[in-house]
């Protein structure tokens, strides 16, 4: 079985993220740039079933500008076999995102597309439920537990009321969670090795795919800056207060 695991480029998460000065959007200039981290916990657990002989090979591909092969070259470092960047300098929407994977996904029959349940730049959460639907398969969303078993995958998801297990056939979709792994370090002798393996490059016109965004950004801004508290006496004190800001009648 082949397993198919989309990654993507983002702001590093430790780094705060700085607004342009016009509010037009995030500044990327001299911004460290690594993998979604939701996206990293897919590769892991993509390779974490090869070695436990569930797959044959697990390919990484990215949907982004050319800087993103950084990306997919720290997938191949962790263990990925191959990897396909389809380039566009374009801000691609989930929606053009699942087709081009859709695409992909025809030509490469993998019995598994794993990615993460969303990425922490636009935290949008659409993609791989999108990419189900348009492929007519079954999805598990938010797993935290992956499981094989012959020709069906069982998906421990987190819901509010716990824990929901559910049984999916073969080929499916697979949005991971926080909770299912610990990504691996890629080590300096596989980092050299990545440097090798093939990465192909496509374009959206290649799978027929139009990425011209379809939303516009019409202002960014900084979340507001939350009030200093105020310590009061006692409680009428404050019943007062809460009287005179309305919070109570």
């Amino acid at each position: 079985m082949k397993i198919l695991v989309p990654v993507k480029r983002v702001i590093d998460y430790n780094l705060k993220p700085r607004i342009k000065a016009d509010g037009s959007g995030i500044d990327l200039a001299n911004v460290k740039m690594s993998m979604n981290p939701f996206d990293e916990i897919a590769v892991e657990e993509a390779l974490r079933l090869k070695e436990a002989g569930k797959a044959e090979e697990v390919v990484a591909v990215s949907i982004g500008p050319a800087k993103a092969q950084e990306t997919l070259r720290t997938a191949l470092a962790m263990g990925a076999d191959r990897a396909i960047l389809v380039e566009t300098d374009d801000e691609v929407e989930p929606l053009a995102v699942a087709k081009i994977l859709m695409a992909i996904a025809a030509e490469e029959n993998p019995g598994i597309v794993m990615l993460g349940k969303q990425a922490i730049d636009d935290d949008s959460n659409q993609t791989g439920q999108m990419l189900a639907a348009l492929m007519g398969r079954p999805q598990g969303t938010f797993a935290s537990k992956v499981e094989i078993e012959g020709d069906h995958v069982a998906v421990t998801r987190e819901v509010d009321g716990g824990l929901e297990t559910v049984r999916l056939s073969l080929p499916a979709i697979i949005t991971t969670d926080l909770r299912l792994n610990e990504p691996r370090y890629a080590s300096l002798p596989n980092i050299m090795k990545a440097k090798k393996k093939p990465l192909d490059v496509k374009a959206p016109a290649d799978y027929g795919v139009d990425t011209t965004p379809r939303l516009k950004t019409l202002k960014v801004t900084e979340p507001p800056v939350r009030q200093a508290g105020e310590i009061v006496p006692d409680v009428d004190t404050l019943v007062s207060k809460l009287k005179a800001m309305g919070a109570v009648a």
